[in-house]
C-alpha cells in the first residue's frame, strides 16, 4: 500500500472533518435547512473576502466565475486590458476574444510579476478601456502581481474597473477588497479553501455592479444579477453543489477560528521554508520578482527533465507536485503549500525531493534542503 499525498497547487486536500460533514444525508437546496447553511455561508464568505458586498456562488470551476466576469461587465466591442504574464492571464485574454471584446494585453515575461507603470501606461495609450483583469497569484509561474498598487491607479478612473482572478491567493495572502478597492474579486473551491473542485466565487464593489446594469453580452447560468437577486432570498439561482457548500460552511468555520492574520502568516511561513529549501539544495527559483505563498516555482536541475522529477515522485512515493506549462514545461516543477497544508506537509516534499534528484544523478548535499526548511520552521 502506498500512502498519497497531494502537493499541487489544486486540487489541494481537504480536511478530515469536512469530508465527512459533506458525506452525511443530503439536504435539498430549497428546504430550509439549507437555507440555514447558506445564510451562515454568505456571511462568513464575506469575512474571508473582508468586504460588504454579496460574494456570489456558482456551481463551476473557477473558470466559470472568470467567464461570468466577462459577460456581465462588458459589452461587444468594448475595449479591455488582460496582464499576460502566465498560462491563466492568458486565459483572461482568450475569454475576452470570444466574447468580442476589443482586448489588449500587457505582456510579461514568464516567472516576473508586471510592473503598475506598464498597466499605467497601457490605460494612458487607450483611455475607452474599460476593463483590467489580472492574476493576483499567477498559479503557473509562482508570481504575485503588485494587485495594490494597480489598485491605487484605476480605483481614480470612473470608467475603468479592476477585476482580479485570486484563485490561488484569496485564503493565502491579504486581499482585502474593499479597503483596497478591488472591483472584482474572484476565487475557486479547491485551492486554499480546502475543498473539491465545483464552487466558483465571485464578489463584486458598487462600481462594478454600475458595469453590469450596462453589459449586453449574452449571458444565462453565469447571470451575475440573478444570481445576486436569488441570494438576497437566501437561495441560489439554480441546483447548486449541496454537499460542498455544506463542507464549505465547515471550511469558513475554520478560517475564522484561526483569524485571517494567522492564516497569512502560516502561509507566509511554509512559502519561506520551501523556498529556502531548494535553494539550499542548489535550485534556482523560477519567480524573478516576488513569489507567491500559494506555491514555490523551480528550476529543473540542468540536464534534468522536470517531467521525470513529478514522475518519479508521483510512482515512488505517491506525492503529486505539478509540472510547468506551455512555456515552462519540462523545465519547471512547483510544489505548493496553501490551504490545508502544515509544517510537515512542507518536510514531507522536500524530503521526498531529495530522494528523486538524487536518484536522477543530480549532485548536492543530501538534507542539505531537509536541513534548510527545519531551520526555517522550527528555528536554530
Amino acid at each position: 500500500m502506498q500512502k498519497k499525498y497531494l502537493f499541487a497547487p489544486g486540487p489541494t486536500p481537504v480536511p478530515e472533518r469536512v469530508l465527512a460533514d459533506m458525506a452525511l444525508p443530503i439536504v435539498h437546496h430549497r428546504a430550509p435547512e439549507y437555507s440555514v447553511i447558506l445564510q451562515e455561508v454568505r456571511d462568513n464568505l464575506k469575512y474571508l473576502f473582508q468586504t460588504k458586498q454579496e460574494v456570489l456562488i456558482f456551481t463551476s470551476s473557477g473558470t466559470g466565475a472568470m467567464e461570468g466576469c466577462v459577460s456581465n461587465l462588458l459589452s461587444a466591442g468594448d475595449h479591455a486590458l488582460a496582464v499576460r504574464g502566465g498560462k491563466f492571464g492568458e486565459r483572461w485574454f482568450d475569454i475576452c476574444k470570444a466574447y468580442s471584446v476589443d482586448v489588449k494585453a500587457v505582456d510579461v515575461e514568464w516567472g516576473h510579476a508586471v510592473s503598475p507603470e506598464a498597466v499605467e501606461k497601457a490605460l494612458n495609450e487607450d483611455p475607452e478601456i474599460k476593463a483590467v483583469y489580472i492574476q493576483a497569484s499567477e498559479t503557473s509561474t509562482g508570481i504575485y502581481h503588485p494587485v495594490k498598487e494597480i489598485a491605487d491607479i484605476i480605483k481614480t478612473r470612473e470608467n475603468t474597473i479592476l477585476i482580479v482572478d485570486a484563485i490561488t491567493a484569496l485564503g493565502v495572502v491579504d486581499l482585502p477588497q474593499d479597503e483596497w478597492c478591488l472591483d472584482v474579486v474572484l476565487t475557486g473551491s479547491q485551492k486554499a479553501l480546502m475543498l473539491p473542485p465545483g464552487l466558483a466565487f465571485a464578489s463584486l464593489s458598487d462600481k462594478a455592479w454600475g458595469f453590469v446594469e450596462k453589459s449586453t453580452l449574452p449571458k444565462y447560468y453565469f447571470d451575475f444579477k440573478k444570481e445576486k437577486k436569488s441570494l438576497g432570498k437566501n437561495q441560489n439561482a439554480y441546483t447548486p453543489n449541496v454537499q460542498l457548500i455544506v463542507g464549505l460552511r465547515e471550511i469558513l468555520r475554520e478560517i475564522k477560528e484561526e483569524g485571517l492574520e494567522k492564516v497569512f502568516e502560516r502561509h507566509g511561513s511554509l512559502a519561506n521554508a520551501t523556498r529556502l529549501a531548494v535553494q539550499a539544495m542548489g535550485l534556482k527559483l523560477y519567480t524573478v520578482d516576488e513569489p507567491s505563498n500559494a506555491l514555490t516555482a523551480v528550476w529543473a536541475p540542468e540536464g534534468i527533465d522536470a517531467g521525470k522529477i513529478t514522475k518519479l515522485i508521483r510512482e515512488k512515493y505517491g506525492i503529486t507536485i505539478a509540472g510547468g506549462q506551455d512555456a515552462a514545461k519540462g523545465r519547471i516543477f512547483r510544489i505548493a503549500h496553501l490551504g490545508y497544508a502544515g509544517c510537515f506537509d512542507v518536510i514531507t516534499a522536500i524530503s521526498a525531493l531529495e530522494a528523486v534528484l538524487k536518484e536522477l544523478g543530480y549532485k548536492f548535499e543530501l538534507c542539505s534542503g531537509l536541513k534548510a526548511a527545519q531551520k526555517a520552521l522550527f528555528g536554530e
